[in-house]
């Protein structure tokens, strides 16, 4: 075995006896501080009271030398910090179980003391400042630099290293509203001193119990964890304390923090920068104050997003700080109280002083949102920039651009009122509008709106149109709808249209809304619009649709409480057989009925005059016109409307030219068929070169009586009555009848069913003997002469109308 070298054997030696004199120093500087643990803790009491405004005291102490190494370490226990005013407020601003002071070893055998850091566990700090401004950290003296230095002899306080552990922290101003509460569960410091400042190196694990900048409005960051270091700096000449930018993580997110203290103002001045680099929603919601997170949790993006903030203010009264966050969204899913926003895109910026000197309130906040762009359900738009200012009573704006398939409506709206199948639309529109429940609310809209080739049903009156145009014009006040075409069948139609304060009398009284309409048509099929006749039907509540319904609802309270003034132009009007041109119409329709007016069209190489009105009751529809007729062939009259019901007397029996009046009121039904029976009203009327063509009732008589007579075609210059419809019976006022071979008055009651009395006086002389004469009253005084049929028209046993002698002769009843 090799002996160890001597240069070996003496550094061992060297080394020991090192260690043991380090030992025996330690020893030592125990027995002393053992021997004289009295007068050290009033030393020590008495150094750290020295530039105190107040009172502190120390429990107990005892050395702990490997905790400082190669420093001494004494625990003081039960350290107590109060400030002179503590009695009036009863905030304590230190209260420590355990109070660990590291003193250089050297300076302590001297008798002076050198604090080198300091830790402190178990503890509570309270920073108090009363409604008044007095702060508890007035315990603190401030440094005076213009006094001397004190001698080289003179210990050292000032900090080298701290750290707390399990230490609650509270910032409570009064004056200001605020409230900061930190459970520290770590906090390892450094402190580096220069002629100006000093500098120190934090790393932190903290529990955020409040950040709350006004206490009337909650907490910032309640309730998170906080982790990572700081670097910071503090200048005694400007009094800035300035906070290194550095990762701190809050809860589970990162984020970049940096901030600036002005100590030198009375309230001391803050700014705080933070940015988030990918952040979802509802976690960045998470961290504000309750006021702003319970509207922000509204809404929800999917997508983390990139953030940016800033916060600046005072600590002293004054409310809120001033608040500034830019967001940055891209290829995002917004959720919206209202509706979900595909492929979202902009760029979001929130201030809470938009105008400097209103303060930083809601009333003052405003929001942009500049190149926004997002698809809603599959219609993609653009908002420029959209703008919302006063939180309190928020004021949306912006300009609104789409172009989409109008078939997508379907989805958006729901297809209980009107139902897509083809076309585009093409929106721009400017809107000024109220938040309420943050929905827009009774927005105000300036722009067009083009709808091109759509096919559209209106599905309460089961109307349908394809090859639709529309253009929606809205001003500021009034809405002008130009340059629509509507299809429905073989009927087109060309509207142009306003509306006179549209959108006020929309959102408070769509019952007062008047639209004008100037309608013009080269062929109008009457029988595609039957379904205005039809009481609506109503919409169908799906689950499916429930989030639309109030749109919905809205559209329908427009389309049937809104009054519609109609001005028609139509070249042909068809209605069943009814075939007439040039026709002209005033109609006012409302949710009473239909007001017919200055209606003119040419039919049966005459001219039919109408007004009156329809009232909808349900499937029935009442009907009360006033019409007039000039020169109409009666036999195409008759055929337009199926004979009026009757049955024996037929537009095959007759021939001249109509002149008429009537007053008259009835009911049809939603497919515009007249109800059996429901006329009622007056006809005065005037057959001019009328004929009466093979009317069998008076062909069953005549060929017996006059069985020399032309009976199939009877011929008359001028025929003219007044008959009274009530239901079913038609009461033929006495009249006379001269024709070309017989005279006949005629008297009583025509049914439609049963109950037909006519009486018939008839003269059995040829009228063709009197054609010779012209004098009119010797030609009426000839009339009755000779012998006279007294007949009586009935029902017959087979339901058609028989002729007997009238035996009572009795003249109708």
């Amino acid at each position: 075995m090799e002996k160890m070298p001597r240069w070996s054997k003496i550094t061992l030696k060297i080394f020991g006896g090192l260690v043991a004199l380090v030992f025996l120093i330690f020893t030592a500087i125990g027995l002393y501080v053992n021997a004289n643990k009295k007068s050290l803790l009033e030393t020590i009491t008495k150094q750290l009271n020295k530039n105190l405004n107040g009172t502190l005291t120390i429990g107990n102490m005892e050395p702990t030398f490997f905790k400082g190494f190669p420093g001494v370490s004494i625990s003081l226990k039960n350290v107590v910090m109060k400030d002179s005013l503590w009695k009036t407020h009863q905030h304590t601003l230190l209260e420590a179980n355990d109070f660990d002071v590291a003193v250089n070893t050297m300076a302590l055998l001297t008798g002076t003391i050198e604090i080198k850091k300091i830790g402190i566990s178990n503890a509570k700090i309270y920073l108090f400042t009363d409604s008044n401004g007095y702060s508890n950290t007035a315990i603190f003296r401030k440094k005076d630099k213009k006094k001397k230095p004190e001698t080289e002899s003179s210990s050292d306080a000032r900090l080298r290293k701290f750290s707390l552990r399990q230490v609650s922290f509270v910032v409570d101003n009064k004056k200001g509203h605020k409230l900061f509460q930190f459970d520290v569960e770590t906090l390892n410091g450094e402190m580096d001193y220069s002629f100006s400042g000093w500098e120190a190196k934090l790393k932190l694990k903290t529990m955020a119990r409040s950040l709350a900048f006004n206490t009337r409005r909650g907490s910032f960051i309640k309730d998170k964890m906080l982790e990572g270091p700081f670097k910071i700096n503090y200048n005694e000449d400007t009094g800035i304390i300035d906070v290194a930018e550095n990762q701190l993580n809050i809860g589970k997110d990162p984020f970049l923090i940096g901030a600036k203290f002005d100590t030198s103002k009375e309230n001391t001045d803050f700014s705080i920068n933070i940015k988030a680099p990918g952040i979802l929603w509802r976690d960045a919601a998470a961290l504000l104050a309750p006021n702003i997170s319970a509207k922000l949790n509204m809404f929800d993006l999917k997508v983390p997003i990139d953030v940016t903030c800033t916060l600046a203010g005072n600590m002293g009264p004054g409310g809120d700080p001033a608040i500034n966050v830019t967001a940055l969204v891209k290829d995002n899913v917004l959720t919206t109280p209202g509706a979900v926003i595909d492929s979202c895109n902009f760029r979001g910026v929130f201030t809470n002083n938009y105008l400097n000197g209103q303060g930083f309130t809601d009333a003052n906040s405003a929001i942009k949102l500049y190149q926004f762009k997002g698809s809603y359900s599959e219609m993609p738009f653009s908002i420029d920039t959209m703008f919302i200012h006063n939180l309190d009573k928020p004021i949306a704006t912006g300009v609104f651009k789409s172009k989409f398939e109008i078939a997508k409506l379907n989805k958006a709206i729901g297809e209980e009122t009107l139902h897509f199948t083809k076309g585009t639309a093409n929106v721009k529109l400017a809107y000024k509008a109220d938040i309420v429940d943050f929905k827009l609310s009774k927005p105000i809209v300036t722009g067009v709106v083009d709808i091109r080739n759509a096919d559209v049903s209106y599905v309460p009156r089961k109307l349908n149109f394809t090859n639709t145009a529309i253009s929606l014009n809205f001003t500021s006040t009034d809405l002008f709808i130009k340059n629509i075409r509507l299809q429905s069948g073989k009927s087109v139609i060309t509207m142009d249209g306003s509306v006179r304060n549209f959108l006020n009398l929309y959102y408070t009284a769509p019952e007062k809304i008047l639209l004008n309409w100037q309608i013009k048509s080269p062929e109008l099929h009457l029988g595609e619009f039957l379904g205005f006749l039809g009481s609506r039907k109503p919409a169908k509540k799906t689950k499916r649709h429930a989030k639309h319904s109030s749109f919905s609802e809205d559209m329908n309270d427009l389309f049937e409480k809104s009054m519609v003034d109609m001005h028609l132009r139509v070249a042909k009007v068809y209605y069943n057989k009814f075939v007439a041109t040039d026709a002209t119409a005033d109609l006012f329709l409302s949710e009473a009925g239909i007001g017919l007016k200055n209606i003119s069209v040419k039919h049966g190489g005459g001219s039919l005059k109408l007004d009156g009105n329809i009232s909808q009751k349900g499937s029935l529809n009442h009907f009360s016109i006033n019409t007039t007729l000039s020169n109409v062939d009666i036999k195409n009259f008759f055929y337009s409307f199926n004979n009026f019901g009757m049955t024996s007397l037929t537009s095959k029996n007759l021939k001249g030219f109509l002149y008429s009046k009537t007053k008259i009121g009835g009911t049809i039904t939603d497919q515009g068929k007249l109800v059996t029976n429901s006329l009622n009203g007056k006809v005065v009327f005037d057959v001019k070169k009328g004929a009466l063509l093979r009317f069998d009732p008076i062909k069953n008589v005549g060929k017996f009586a006059f069985p020399f007579r032309d009976l199939d075609n009877i011929t008359f210059e001028n025929l003219n009555g007044h008959f009274d419809i009530r239901g079913q019976r038609i009461t033929i006022n006495p009249m006379q009848i001269n024709s070309s071979i017989l005279n006949m008055d005629v008297a009583g009651v025509y049914s439609m069913s049963t109950g037909t009395n006519i009486a018939l006086d008839v003269p059995l002389r040829n009228p063709k003997k009197d054609d010779d004469l012209t004098d009119k009253r010797e030609i009426q005084a000839r009339r009755m002469n000779g012998i006279v049929l007294h007949l009586l028209a009935t029902d017959g046993e087979d339901g058609k109308i028989k002729i007997k002698l009238n035996r009572n002769r009795n003249k109708g009843k």
